[in-house]
């Protein structure tokens, strides 16, 4: 399984991010094990929740881990069938132990 986690930083020590779309970067696990760093290329504009969902898409991620999911985001993710879970006030390695 191929998970993408919303960051507020870029390694595994960072928080997992309150809000999806515009999380600062993007920690991609195949299994446990990290796999890529992405830092949001949609941090700024609109329609982040909508672009980030596609990214995610093209870098067949199943499941995404976030504080917050928009609506937009939520749409986008359910029609590339990409599932989500909200983890809140924990890190990124934390996060991934608990999938």
């Amino acid at each position: 399984m191929k998970i993408a986690i919303a960051s507020s930083g870029k390694d595994i020590k960072s928080k997992v991010s309150p809000i999806s779309g515009r999380a600062e970067f993007f920690l991609i696990f195949e299994g446990k094990k990290l796999v890529k760093t992405i830092k949001n290329p949609f941090l700024f504009g609109g329609g982040a929740g909508t672009s980030v969902a596609q990214m995610l898409c093209n870098e067949k991620v199943n499941l995404v881990v976030a504080g917050h999911f928009g609506d937009k985001m939520i749409s986008a993710l359910e029609k590339n069938k990409i599932k989500r879970r909200v983890m809140k006030d924990i890190s990124v390695s934390e996060a991934i132990k608990l999938i």
